[in-house]
């Protein structure tokens, strides 16, 4: 029987992880997040959700605590795949859930989401050209063509998972993951899904500054 980790990377997000982790469990039974240095009650709320929770002292950036989920997952000896999941309420279950499907059938090792195969996700005209922007260096860096490079929601197989070894702590992991792919030559995959803008992330000002990290990460890799 196939048996999914799910790996949510944690930093602040008392409010709300709890219903994430809430909406997971049905689906998905096994989830781990790497409180990653928060200063609220994130790993309280995300533990009292039904969750396991490691936690860095210190903030070490998204990079870190997803390299620490992964090898946490790695840990269950029955483990078959691992999704990467936020922690802000920006994914959706069903479409890890689908990813998941296509990894146990056989048809992919890696399944990678992205906003821009079908018209779900509803994204801003900068974020827009930024993330095509990255999309298309990362086509001429890898030989992958990806529509969207830095998207949070991945599933991967045992076997690829072995394989991560994320040395980039912030934003520029996600750049550093795909050339990782790249390099394994596993059967990958585009999966659609949709993002979900809220207006708590709207709050955070998530998406300008992710926007902006995006940039800096194609400037100075």
């Amino acid at each position: 029987m196939s048996r999914t980790w799910i790996v949510i990377p944690l930093f602040n997000e008392a409010s709300i992880i709890g219903s994430v982790i809430e909406d997971l469990l049905p689906v998905f039974p096994h989830v781990v997040c790497v409180n990653d240095g928060s200063t609220d009650a994130s790993a309280d709320a995300a533990r009292a959700a039904g969750a396991v929770v490691v936690n860095h002292p210190v903030n070490l950036g998204q990079g870190a605590a997803l390299q620490t989920g992964l090898e946490y997952a790695l840990q269950d000896p029955d483990m078959t795949s691992v999704v990467t999941f936020d922690a802000d309420g920006q994914h959706r279950v069903s479409d890890a859930a689908d990813m998941v499907q296509r990894i146990e059938s056989g048809e992919a090792d890696v399944v990678l989401g992205s906003r821009f195969l079908d018209g779900r996700t509803q994204i801003g005209a900068l974020k827009r050209l930024v993330l095509r922007t990255a999309a298309l260096q990362t086509r001429w860096s890898t030989g992958m063509p990806l529509t969207d490079a830095h998207n949070g929601l991945r599933a991967f197989n045992r076997g690829v998972a072995q394989n991560i070894h994320i040395t980039q702590n912030r934003m520029a992991h996600a750049s550093e993951l795909v050339q990782m792919i790249s390099a394994m030559r596993p059967r990958w995959t585009e999966h659609p899904v949709e993002i979900i803008y809220t207006d708590y992330s709207k709050s955070k000002g998530q998406s300008l500054l992710n926007s902006v990290n995006i940039v800096a990460d194609l400037l100075f890799r």
